[in-house]
This record gives C-alpha cells, sequence and structure tokens, in this order.
C-alpha cells in the first residue's frame, strides 16, 4: 500500500497542486485510518475496506471528544483518497460513496466595523519608521485587497506594478490574480519601500514584506499583529488576519458591490465559498429595509 500511498501524495501535488502543509494532512488522515483498521481488523488493506469499518472509526473518533468539523476533514481525505484509487482503477468501488457529513453548527464570522478600521488604519499613531509604517502597510493591504494570509506573505517586488496600481498574488492550487491597488494603498507602499530601501543589504531580498532583519515573515507574526491592534479598538471574539478577508468582503457587499465581482477578487473557485459572506450583508441590508421602509416608520 506505500506505493499506493506514493503515488497518491505524486497526483495530489503534481496533477491537484496541493500544498505540501495539504498533502501531510490527507496522508496523515489515511495513515491514521489504515492504523485503526489494522487493530481492530488484523491484515486488513485499505483496498479492501468497507463502509461500516469507516462508521466504526467515526465512531471512535466521536467517543474521543473529536469535533465534528475534523471528523469531517478527515473522511474529506479519506474520499480524495479512494476516488484516486477509483480512478488508477486499485479498486472497483468506493467505500465512501454514499457517505454523508456529519452535522455542524455554522459559525457566523464576525466582521469589523467601518469604524473599528478607520480607528486601526488611519487614527492609529504608527511610528514613522520601517516597522511602523510596514504593520500599518500589512493591515492595509489586508483589508483593501482581501488577500490571504499566505498569499501576503509570498509576494515579492515583482507583484507589485507600480505603474498599473496592482498586485499579482498566488493563491490555492498556484492559480495566480491580479488585485488592484486603491491609491492610497499605493503611497503607503511606496513610503515603505522607501523604508526598505534604507535598511541597505539587511533588505536587500526579493521578498515584499519582511522584518526589520530582512527576513520573510511568518504566519504568526501576522496573526499576533492584527489581533494585537484590533485588540485595542475591538471587542470581538476573533481578531485575526481571515477576519480581515471576511470585514473586506461584507464591507464590499455592504456598499453594492456584485457578488460574482467579490468572489474574483477573493480567489474562489465557486460562488458557493461566496455566498457565506452575504449572511453579514444581509444583516446590514435588513437594517437599512427596516429603516427606509415606510410601513415601519414609527415602529421600534
Amino acid at each position: 500500500m506505500a506505493n499506493s500511498k506514493e503515488a497518491y501524495r505524486d497526483y495530489l501535488h503534481k496533477e491537484k497542486n496541493y500544498s505540501l502543509l495539504t498533502l501531510r494532512a490527507y496522508l496523515d488522515d489515511v495513515t491514521a485510518f489504515e492504523v485503526f483498521i489494522q487493530q481492530h481488523d488484523d491484515g486488513a488493506t485499505l483496498e479492501e475496506v468497507n463502509y461500516s469499518q469507516v462508521r466504526s472509526w467515526i465512531v471512535a473518533l466521536v467517543e474521543a471528544g473529536i469535533a465534528n468539523t475534523s471528523v469531517n476533514r478527515k473522511m474529506s481525505s479519506l474520499k480524495s483518497f479512494y476516488k484516486f484509487l477509483l480512478k488508477s482503477k486499485q479498486i472497483e468501488i468506493n467505500p465512501l460513496q454514499k457517505h454523508k457529513s456529519l452535522k455542524t453548527e455554522k459559525k457566523v464570522q464576525v466582521p469589523f466595523s467601518e469604524k473599528e478600521l478607520l480607528d486601526v488604519i488611519d487614527f492609529n499613531d504608527y511610528p514613522d519608521d520601517f516597522e511602523g509604517i510596514r504593520n500599518r502597510l500589512i493591515i492595509e493591504l489586508l483589508y483593501t485587497t482581501g488577500m490571504r494570509r499566505a498569499e501576503l506573505i509570498g509576494l515579492t517586488l515583482a507583484s507589485y506594478d507600480r505603474a498599473g496600481k496592482t498586485l499579482k498574488v498566488l493563491g490555492k492550487r498556484n492559480k495566480e490574480r491580479i488585485l488592484p491597488v486603491l491609491d492610497c494603498t499605493a503611497v503607503l507602499v511606496d513610503k515603505y519601500l522607501d523604508k526598505k530601501r534604507e535598511l541597505g543589504a539587511v533588505a536587500n531580498t526579493d521578498m515584499l514584506i519582511v522584518s526589520l532583519q530582512g527576513k520573510k515573515i511568518s504566519e504568526s507574526f501576522v496573526y499576533r499583529l492584527i489581533n494585537s491592534y484590533f485588540s485595542i479598538v475591538s471587542g470581538k471574539v476573533k481578531k485575526s488576519p481571515h477576519v480581515l478577508r471576511h470585514t473586506f468582503a461584507t464591507h464590499l457587499l455592504n456598499n453594492g458591490a456584485d457578488l460574482n465581482s467579490v468572489k474574483e477578487l477573493l480567489g474562489h473557485a465557486s460562488l458557493s465559498s461566496t455566498q457565506i459572506y452575504t449572511h453579514s450583508s444581509l444583516a446590514e441590508l435588513k437594517k437599512v429595509y427596516k429603516d427606509a421602509h415606510p410601513r415601519n416608520q414609527g415602529k421600534s
């Protein structure tokens, strides 16, 4: 089965363009299932699995306190693996063909308000040095482009088209997209690049956003930065780069942007992924509707 796993890994990497982190997660889930069936049925192989064995693993995971969302992710890994085995004709029937995901509670992401964004971006007193300008630029880029944290970290100097005021980002599955840059953001990028050049050889790197030592920033650094700045102005439970991405989409939709346009800006493969952002926009729409409709005038 090791050869099948290796072939599956190559398939995910070369054909599906999955990142190494995603590859590891998928293969770890498949291996964990393999260990489970071998513990409960000596000599069992992944090719000979039936759905009752899959169901037994689901029960064991739930009884161990694993959240339904995590169980569903593991089942997604198995589904992908068995689809590959079926496609490569190593099995004749996919044991998860009729599997249905466990029910999960839908968590509604609460975006930052426009006031909270103004308080952080425009009214916060950023030091006029490299780190101060860089920190403001990170927040500005995440909010005004909606890019993912990993996309921000992966930006290079060549990603930025100063004349065209655009940024080329590399998204999931190595898909490129071009994002427009607002005039106010472009001014900040230029100011940041001036400060970066002042660092000299230390920051002599092709990466756009770097540390004071000129090194590529980490995902944890971006998370801590966003959490730190927004903790000052917001009491929301979650304050992360993804909430800024969610805020970008919500604010655009609230101000009349077309759903398909927001989908393209976010780099979503399907419209259904973008539609999750319409929940909070609907809340804003309801407020406007209640405040404006004649039938509701004078009512609380």
